[in-house]
């Protein structure tokens, strides 16, 4: 499984990241997150069981991550400084499209995982979120670790970010979304374009 991180020339990871987290926690549970983190992965374990198409299960998955994440938060954290300055109707376009990329792109990787499963292991806070550790048993393969950091900041309890040995997606997708925006000249109307086409 290869993730590439590219340059963000206008953006600073530690400033969105401050935002992103230092939000106030109001009913945060540890049993809570990982109770979501435990039906999150029988959702995903029963998608990879099921010997599903490519297209069938990049929509199972949009569904799942509907479900589960905070897909504003993580969209609007991944734009950067530009979702500052985007109006209203664009900031919606603009998440709904982030939605069906992100689904497809981590549909698409969490295929390598058929004939493996996903258990959970164990769930402990770290600063204000949740960490739900998670182990990914692959036939051949040493399994790997893979963390989901849960929040309540939109109300109720959702991940807003998962890590793959070390890879941090909330980071990566920063990145990514940030060098293609820059490569559009900073115009959110032909990320979105770009986004729906992948």
């Amino acid at each position: 499984m290869t993730y590439i991180v590219s340059k963000i020339p206008r953006r600073t990871f530690l400033v969105g990241a401050s935002a992103l987290i230092a939000q106030p926690a109001f009913a945060l549970s540890t049993d809570v997150s990982r109770s979501l983190v435990d039906q999150l992965v029988a959702d995903v374990n029963a998608v990879i069981a099921q010997g599903q198409t490519e297209a069938e299960m990049i929509r199972s998955f949009e569904v799942i991550f509907d479900r589960y994440s905070d897909v504003p938060t993580i969209a609007r954290y991944c734009l950067g400084a530009d979702g500052r300055l985007a109006s209203a109707s664009d900031m919606a376009a603009y998440t709904t499209a982030f939605r069906s990329y992100i689904a497809t792109k981590y549909g698409r990787r969490f295929r390598e995982f058929v004939g493996g499963e996903i258990t959970v292991i164990g769930a402990q806070p770290v600063k204000t979120w949740i960490e739900v550790e998670s182990r990914v048993l692959l036939r051949g393969q040493n399994p790997l670790r893979m963390d989901w950091h849960v929040s309540d900041r939109s109300g109720e309890h959702r991940f807003f970010n998962f890590i793959i040995e070390g890879v941090n997606m909330l980071l990566n997708e920063r990145a990514e979304i940030g060098a293609m925006l820059d490569r559009r000249r900073g115009s959110l109307p032909d990320l979105i374009a770009d986004m729906k086409a992948i």
